[in-house]
């Protein structure tokens, strides 16, 4: 395999369809890319839903979006990954090896086509491959660049929000009833059960957190569909709690996060927004693993410590690890990470 370490690259195609959080998860090792080649062009292959999660990127020259719908038709799909495999790429970085990432690579004639050492039938798609170090989501894709000579040195996720969004969210929790930095953003929702901390765990929290804090207020986050679980953990909690008739977008959510004291949920996407913002964050693991957890003192995850733990199951019998893992438990944590911006 060819030494690619001396590579100059003019343009450069970033592969990361999915999930929403996964992308997020891809910004430093697109940002590594930038400053290892700062004159080149960096393109993003990604899904439609996950634009907001790039909006603004100073380090992306553009952006395919794949839009299932508009794609349906078989033909129209093939030409549209032909034009973009044809870009015109020197390199291009595959953090999948799904099916659509490899129609673009199928027609491009970039020199170099690299992604993690992977499966025997997946081998004639790419050029060269790259272990990958285990740990941290974010610094496993950004090992996958060291043939490169980029090294992953702690870079987080990052989400570039506008001034304007500054100032909606600075209007929305003031209409909401909060004040920055005097709230806690709540998410405790899950599409898995075996991901999902119950909501009277979620409001037992939030009144532990009220009887420390009680002019803290909790403002709970949801999304397509959430709602009733929303409704219930406020319901629960009593007093103190928030929950807007708005759902939030994307990058509303963001925007409110930054200016929230603390970020608590289950191991999901808006952890990862948390972190992009640099607000302090705490997730509550059930069959997770905790590769999706940063190792910071701002940035913490916290389980049962059963011996099942990580099992990344997503059905279970009893749900142990979710039902017995109890507020008081990480009460402690969340007020030392609450100290670190809670003014």
């Amino acid at each position: 395999m060819k030494d690619i370490s001396t590579l100059h690259p003019k343009k450069i195609l970033v592969c990361q369809l999915r999930q929403i959080g996964d992308v997020l998860l891809s910004t430093p090792s697109i940002q590594l890319l930038k400053e290892r080649f700062p004159d080149a062009e960096i393109h993003l292959l990604t899904e439609k839903k996950c634009l907001p999660v790039v909006e603004n990127n100073p380090h992306l020259s553009h952006v395919w979006a794949i839009d299932k719908k508009e794609l349906r038709n078989p033909l129209t799909a093939l030409l549209w990954y032909r034009k973009v495999g044809r870009g015109g790429y020197d390199l291009i970085v595959d953090f999948q090896r799904l099916p659509r990432c490899r129609y673009v690579i199928l027609f491009s004639g970039a020199a170099v086509k690299l992604t993690q050492h992977t499966a025997w039938y997946n081998r004639l798609f790419y050029t060269h491959f790259s272990d990958v170090i285990y740990g941290y989501a974010a610094m496993l894709k950004a090992s996958i660049l060291r043939p490169l000579g980029i090294h992953w040195d702690g870079e987080l996720p990052r989400l570039y929000l506008t001034d304007e969004e500054r100032a909606w969210a600075e209007e929305f929790i003031r209409t909401e009833g909060m004040e920055q930095n005097r709230f806690v953003t709540i998410d405790p929702s899950h599409r898995r059960i075996t991901r999902k901390w119950p909501e009277r765990h979620f409001a037992g929290l939030i009144r532990l957190m009220r009887e420390k804090r009680p002019e803290l207020k909790f403002f709970i986050l949801y999304g397509p569909g959430e709602i009733d679980v929303a409704r219930k953990v406020a319901e629960l909690a009593g007093e103190g709690v928030v929950v807007s008739e708005h759902m939030l977008t994307l990058r509303e959510m963001a925007a409110v996060q930054e200016m929230a004291a603390l970020h608590v949920g289950n191991c999901s996407a808006p952890r990862h927004f948390a972190v992009a913002v640099d607000t302090p964050s705490l997730a509550i693991h059930g069959a997770t693993g905790f590769g999706w957890c940063p190792k910071s003192e701002r940035h913490s995850s916290v389980d049962k410590g059963l011996p099942c733990r990580s099992c990344n199951k997503n059905s279970c019998d009893t749900l142990e690890c979710l039902e017995t893992f109890l507020p008081e438990e990480c009460l402690d944590e969340a007020l030392r990470l609450l100290a670190l911006k809670y003014k």
